[in-house]
């Protein structure tokens, strides 16, 4: 077999060479499959912001079965901003192992209250259970996960309610689970929105008698917030003494990547109409904002662009995590390319293809994942504008088709959405969407929330022979979940790297275990984990085509 030496962004990778791939495919099956949730925004004449904004879906195993269980994040009444209705509630949905889900809301507890947006994944208190935390315009909440099928909300005894500024709760949008200070237990970050009360919106219209969505230019912006986990199931803001709060923004999509390879997680937060947010990690005790000096604060335009969901991951396989978000119509999807040693990072939007294909798009919830198992890391993006603005401004609608764009391995996209199914192509207003191995067959699937709309499930049947590997870490010293995990692996293919997270995107959480597609190669020649402990572990001739569970441990070779 003939090896093929290329360069790609600069670093020389062998690869072997493999057929032409076949396409990457979806069948939309949430109805077969009893998934049957609306996200309902309570959408009324006053146009109030939170309508827009509805969002979050997380895949997680919430009973370790070994199957990814779906919740979705509801609305609730306006004005009230209460769920007081079964139209409102958070849905969760039970994988039965056979392709069918069973609604179990009730039974576990978790309808939630208040007007919600977004949902983080994590095992707060490091028992092996994971806990949901919801992100909304009213009182955030918590879930803490009971092992029997039940949670139980500690909201209050947890104080991660909601940081208040001018007395007045803050509108928080997503939110992530990552531990700053690499204590072993997992820390919360959330983004905040904007200033905003119950139909007190500004009068937006396109004309004096018709009533419009505000641009994000009308509300005031707000600070983030960090908790720090105080091991007793309680947990301390500590945004002002880390440099958190000091900066204000419209924080919308929130991602966690150790970008320059000094042990400690770093925080990316995509801004609306403002500079986009860069945390550098200063060893656990302090965090500074370096997006304008690193270069991705403003796309090439150099001006404001509605920054929605990102994703923080490698894409070029060179070791080091680049950073792809979404906007709205105009502002092209950016692609930030991780230079390494120089700190910094460089926008590759047009090079790479992207903005071409995206340019006209509007994209909220994104997520960067390897869907043929090629051995790169795809791209795929939740689409839909704002309701009704754009129609009434330029007769467009405001649903949109989603988008996939395979990563053809030479520093360019292919938007391959025609043959990804015809459900995919379908013109909805999406908002989140959530990855992860929802049948464990090495494909990973997307669920998709529809603002009025059914949910998606995107089961993905892509045909190839390419193999692949799903990794599920089980921290000791480090956080149970591992969230924060360096994996890098090496095939007769070359070498990939992956982190262990569940925030991806805007408002929603995937999948904890951690995935590589691998093409052609049936064994893994060596997978090598850096625990955020700092504890290196390694292990030897690995085969293809299974779910691994790896508990940390001091390294053997």
């Amino acid at each position: 077999m003939r090896w093929l030496i290329f360069a790609l962004f600069g670093a020389v990778l062998a690869l072997v060479a493999v057929p032409a791939p076949g396409p990457i495919a979806f069948e939309e099956i949430a109805d077969r499959a009893g998934i049957h949730f609306v996200a309902d925004n309570c959408p009324t004449p006053n146009k109030n912001l939170p309508e827009t904004m509805l969002a979050g879906v997380a895949l997680f195993d919430y009973d370790n079965d070994g199957y990814l269980d779906i919740y979705f994040v509801n609305g609730a009444a306006i004005p009230s901003l209460k769920k007081d209705s079964p139209q409102y509630w958070n849905r969760l949905f039970h994988n039965n192992h056979d392709g069918t889900f069973t609604d179990v809301t009730e039974k576990a507890g978790v309808k939630g209250e208040g007007y919600g947006i977004g949902v983080a994944i994590g095992d707060y208190d490091n028992d092996g259970w994971p806990d949901i935390f919801l992100a909304s315009v009213t009182k955030n909440q918590l879930f803490h996960n009971n092992h029997d099928g039940t949670f139980t909300d500690v909201t209050d005894k947890a104080g991660v309610g909601g940081a208040m500024l001018d007395g007045k709760k803050m509108w928080a949008v997503s939110a992530g689970w990552f531990d700053y200070d690499n204590d072993g237990r997992l820390d919360l970050f959330v983004s905040n929105y904007c200033k905003w009360e119950v139909n007190k919106d500004p009068f937006c219209g396109p004309n004096s008698s018709t009533r419009a969505y505000c641009h994000p230019k009308n509300y005031a912006p707000l600070p983030n917030t960090l908790y720090h986990n105080n091991g007793d199931g309680t947990f301390t803001d500590v945004s002002a003494a880390m440099g958190i709060s000091q900066i204000r923004g419209k924080g919308m999509g929130v991602a966690f990547a150790d970008y320059d390879h000094d042990g400690f997680m770093d925080v990316f937060v995509a801004n609306d109409n403002a500079p986009n947010m860069l945390f550098h990690n200063l060893g656990g005790k302090k965090f500074e904002e370096v997006a304008l000096q690193t270069g991705v604060a403003y796309p090439e335009s150099g001006s404001y662009m509605s920054g929605m969901g990102a994703d923080f991951r490698d894409v070029d396989n060179d070791g080091y995590d680049d950073i792809w978000m979404t906007g709205f119509e105009g502002d092209t999807f950016p692609l930030f390319r991780n230079r390494g040693a120089a700190g910094d990072f460089a926008e590759i939007t047009g090079a790479s293809g992207i903005a071409g294909v995206t340019r006209a798009m509007s994209g909220w919830s994104n997520g960067i994942f390897d869907l043929d198992n090629d051995g790169w890391k795809d791209l795929l993006v939740a689409r839909g504008h704002v309701l009704d603005n754009i129609a009434l401004m330029s007769l467009r609608k405001a649903e949109e088709p989603n988008t996939v764009l395979r990563n053809l391995g030479n520093g360019r996209f292919q938007d391959v959405s025609a043959g990804a199914g015809a459900a995919f192509q379908t013109a909805l207003a999406h908002r989140g969407v959530a990855f992860g191995d929802v049948d464990n067959d090495g494909r990973i699937d997307a669920v998709v929330s529809v603002l009025q709309g059914n949910a998606q499930y995107f089961h993905n049947i892509s045909k190839n022979a390419n193999h692949w590997i799903l990794l599920k870490l089980v921290g000791v010293k480090s956080n149970r979940m591992g969230l924060g995990a360096q994996v890098r692996i090496t095939t007769d293919a070359g070498v990939q790297y992956n982190h262990a997270t569940t925030s991806t995107g805007y408002a929603c959480s995937s999948d904890p275990r951690v995935h590589f597609g691998l093409g052609p190669s049936k064994v893994v020649k060596e997978i090598d984990i850096v625990w955020p402990s700092r504890i290196h572990q390694t292990l030897h001739n690995v085969p293809a085509d299974q779910i691994l569970t790896i508990t940390e441990t001091a390294d053997r070779h």
